[in-house]
């Protein structure tokens, strides 16, 4: 090959790539911005939180650790058998004075998935109900619009037990249930959302007061704005806001709009967070 054939074939590769990146970047919908409403260490903070009017509620995988949300002081926990039942609790929602939390057996195979409550002033367990082998693994609740809504999530991950890739993350499903919590409504997430998520999945979600349902991935710091579409099975990406999260599960705090709760798990500083960004709406 020529030099100048050479150097013709890497502008034009160059040319592409540029191309490429900014229809992506033309794909991504407007990014909003928040600013720091407070930040506490909290061990427990490895899988989400919840918050209600005055407590948020740190959750691990077999933990519950409730916490004044003005002090930051620890006033209450629930720790499952190392053992037990419950092997993988994830996000969380508090609703009429109780805590409801997906839970499933991640990162076991085949995957199982339940709703299991406590009540939130005593943490102690009240309510379970098994969906048993679904469409995932559930990852996330929230109450909205007098409906349960919640996240099968799959992904792209191989584990020791199961056989192919951990569902493969194109299944994951954004659905709404009906009173009996069977499934009534699904969607899935766009393509061009789902590859921030690496390997993994959907892991937070909690409904705004701006009437959209914001999600988060696993790792990045970043939650994204969707829109149920008028038309058609894919949910509708419409915003991003950066956060200072590292994925996992996140709440919106009703009884202050416009505060948004999410964890950090900081590797360097090896220590958890529970955190609150006040959100610049439109």
């Amino acid at each position: 090959m020529s030099i100048r054939r050479h150097l013709l074939c890497g502008l034009l590769l160059a040319v592409s790539l540029t191309v490429m990146q900014s229809a992506k970047a033309a794909d991504e919908p407007p990014t909003l911005q928040g600013e720091k409403a407070a930040s506490f260490v909290v061990p427990e903070a490895r899988q989400a939180v919840a918050v209600d009017s005055s407590h948020f509620y740190a959750i691990d995988n077999q933990t519950i650790a409730k916490y004044d949300k003005k002090s930051g002081a620890r006033v209450g926990e629930w720790v499952g058998p190392k053992d037990g039942p419950i092997i993988h609790l994830d996000s969380a929602a508090v609703v009429d004075g109780k805590l409801y939390a997906a839970h499933s057996n991640y990162p076991e195979w085949p995957m199982t998935s339940s709703v299991e409550v406590w009540d939130a002033a005593t943490l102690k367990h009240v309510e379970t109900f098994s969906f048993g082998i679904e469409r995932g693994s559930l990852t996330w609740l929230d109450y909205h619009d007098g409906n349960w809504w919640g996240a099968f999530a799959n992904y792209n991950r191989v584990f020791d037990r199961s056989p192919v890739a951990y569902g493969n993350k194109f299944n994951t499903q954004i659905v709404r249930f009906d009173r009996n919590w069977r499934v009534a409504e699904a969607w899935v997430l766009p393509a061009v959302l789902l590859d921030k998520f690496g390997d993994m999945s959907n892991s937070g979600g909690s409904w705004g007061p701006d009437g959209k349902l914001w999600i988060s991935g696993h790792d990045l710091p970043e939650a994204y704005a969707l829109e149920v579409p008028e038309m058609g099975s894919v949910m509708k990406w419409v915003a991003t806001v950066p956060l200072e999260i590292a994925g996992q599960g996140l709440a919106w705090d009703r009884s202050d709009p416009k505060v948004l709760f999410g964890i950090v798990r900081d590797k360097v500083k090896k220590e958890n967070r529970v955190t609150a960004t006040r959100i610049n709406l439109p």
